[in-house]
């Protein structure tokens, strides 16, 4: 059984968080993530995290068996707050990012006092598409070219996740897992 962690980040962090973010595919993330990322961006940003912790959203760090692979966020943006991710790729299709992302939903609707979360997802990133699927967020709208990323241009989707539909998907989770466990 795999053991999938989110923990806070701490400022302790700043090595392993510079290796994470200088080895992860960036095809499809925002741009807002320096390359290549310095001990000196994790620190800024290490503060910045555990200044704002949730103030301005969630924070935290991706742990499988004790090795941090990815970070996952959930932050406030004015009425609002939007989920983000990264995970190192040999991590990909084994199940840890929809974990994560019910984890951190699931902390962010109680401390951050949510109505929704929304996520905005490249059109062509699928593996994230099918994560927020399976975590219950609904497709909203498609901004069209509105991304242009190293030479491609791609429409932004938005997907949104209900406080409500989560708690439905996480009951209707547990109700399966009962019953494939008999």
């Amino acid at each position: 059984m795999m053991k999938i962690e989110i923990k806070q980040w701490a400022l302790s962090d700043a090595k392993e968080l510079t290796s994470l973010c200088n080895a992860v595919d960036r095809r499809f993330l925002s741009d807002r993530l320096p390359y290549p990322y310095t001990e000196k961006d994790a620190e800024e940003w290490l503060k910045m995290v555990t200044d704002n912790y949730t103030i301005t959203g969630i924070y935290r760090a991706i742990v499988y068996d004790g090795k941090l692979i990815g970070s996952i966020s959930v932050e406030k943006k004015d009425d609002d707050a939007e989920i983000g991710y990264m995970l190192l790729n040999e991590y990909s299709n084994k199940g840890i990012g929809t974990e994560a992302v019910r984890q951190v939903c699931s902390i962010a609707f109680k401390v951050l006092s949510l109505e929704q979360i929304t996520a905005n997802v490249f059109q062509p990133n699928i593996a994230s598409i099918r994560v927020l699927l399976k975590n219950g967020f609904k497709y909203k709208s498609a901004i069209p070219n509105a991304v242009i990323k190293d030479g491609n241009v791609y429409d932004l989707l938005i997907y949104v996740l209900t406080e409500e539909h989560h708690h439905r998907t996480n009951r209707h989770r547990r109700n399966v897992s009962r019953c494939t466990k008999s």
